[in-house]
């Protein structure tokens, strides 16, 4: 099984704009929203992702996720009720790779950092643009934002 431990954060300032690395644009979409296992289309440039995700557990919930047609992932995606549409920057400080979402259309305004640890005590340095840890607020959960978006809070 794989296990996907993550820490989510609202992002303060504009500052780690010029230290990304990479930026894609990524259209997602949910077949299933449930809790304990939601099931996630996504578009990352001309990649086709599929991913189920269990519970969370604190930071740690179990992820599945498998690269699928691109065809596929068009297809699925129309299946969708509500796609999000935002850009991922790569961001590498000190040692860990961060991945800053800047949403796009309804959750536009909203931008977050999330960073993959190899262990819920893993340390890390916190990068000056970093505010508020958001990980446990279910609000900001990608999945929860594509029926609850941020412009409608």
């Amino acid at each position: 099984m794989s296990v996907e431990i993550e820490r989510k954060f609202l992002v303060n300032s504009g500052a780690w704009c010029s230290e990304a690395s990479r930026s894609i644009r990524i259209a997602q979409g949910y077949l299933c929203t449930d809790p304990e296992r939601t099931v996630r289309v996504r578009l990352k440039g001309e990649q086709g992702f599929l991913t189920i995700k269990g519970r969370n557990d604190g930071i740690t919930r179990a992820e599945f996720e498998y690269e699928i047609p691109l065809a596929d992932a068009e297809a699925l995606l129309k299946l969708c009720p509500q796609l999000l549409d935002k850009t991922r920057h790569l961001v590498e400080h000190a040692g860990h790779t961060w991945e800053v979402d800047e949403f796009h259309g309804d959750n536009a305004g909203l931008i977050v950092a999330e960073i993959e640890l190899g262990s819920v005590d893993e340390a890390y340095a916190r990068p000056d643009w970093l505010g508020a840890e958001v990980s446990h607020d279910p609000r900001y959960f990608n999945s929860a934002l594509s029926t609850h978006p941020y412009t409608r809070w």
